[in-house]
């Protein structure tokens, strides 16, 4: 049984691994043998994180390269192959966020959000959180005949949370996409799935679920309330669902899917 977990013949890059969630799931799938490339545009935590992965006897390499562009995606794609002898064979699009100004504020004008912001949230998430990476890694899958997706969604991307409105859409949007690629390239080898994480206390919205003094925001409690778990995920339950669908082993079935990790947040009824 332990065979359909291990990654050994596997090349996994994890764009947006620099960041918190990202990271963690980058080390899950160098603890179950894939060679992995940790990709951002911030090099010191990149450097950080392929360290940790190497200290824990696995292997990892820092590449940086920036979701929008296609160009320096291209340039990072030839160097892991360059570094790893093989090109890539799982690809994790975990960029994305939020910005200030696409959020409406309580009691805020839905009538006066932003075009440009609307559009900066969809192009971070959407775009560079999915669509050009998919794009630029997906070929090489393809040409080999077997390869897994995995796009990082949202539970604001099955239900549209208050005042996140282009991120909530945004991330729908991943959800379609990663159900149209997964029926456009099932007969090709390659595997396309979505993880919609629930509510995973992080740098950015660490403020947002939590007061100076360790309690609960109002939002913070409603989210607990609307929880039928009672807490917070922690980054290392997204483990087990990463390296599932990573493994062509352990899920050679599975595609065009939104696995929720959230506590049950997404099974009660608003």
């Amino acid at each position: 049984m332990n065979n359909l977990f291990e990654l050994k013949s596997d090349v996994a890059a994890v764009i947006g691994g620099t960041g918190e969630l990202g990271g963690l799931m980058a080390e899950s799938l160098g603890s179950a043998g894939a060679k992995v490339a940790v990709i951002g545009r911030n090099a010191e935590r990149g450097e950080a994180r392929a360290k940790k992965i190497t200290d824990a006897g696995g292997e990892a390499k820092f590449f940086a390269a920036d979701g929008l562009s296609a160009e320096s995606l291209d340039a990072a794609r030839v160097a892991i192959a360059d570094w790893a002898g093989a090109p890539t064979s799982v690809l994790v699009n975990a960029a994305g966020g939020n910005r200030p100004e696409a959020t409406i504020p309580p009691g805020g004008d839905f009538c006066k959000l932003p075009l440009d912001a609307w559009r900066d949230v969809f192009d971070l998430n959407l775009v560079g959180g999915a669509l050009l990476p998919s794009q630029i890694f997906g070929q090489d899958m393809i040409d080999a005949g077997v390869g897994s997706i995995i796009n990082i969604a949202s539970m604001s991307g099955i239900i549209p949370l208050s005042r996140v409105v282009a991120y909530s859409a945004a991330k729908s949007a991943v959800i379609n996409l990663t159900m149209w690629l997964a029926r456009e390239w099932a007969t090709t080898g390659v595997r396309v799935n979505a993880i919609s994480p629930g509510f995973f206390p992080a740098e950015q919205n660490r403020k947002l679920l939590f007061n100076d003094d360790g309690s609960y925001t109002e939002r913070g409690g409603q989210i607990i309330g609307h929880t039928p778990m009672g807490r917070f995920g922690k980054p290392e339950e997204l483990a087990g669902a990463t390296i599932w669908l990573a493994s062509r082993n352990a899920s050679s079935f599975v595609t065009g899917q939104n696995i929720a990790i959230d506590g049950g947040f997404a099974s009660v009824t608003i």
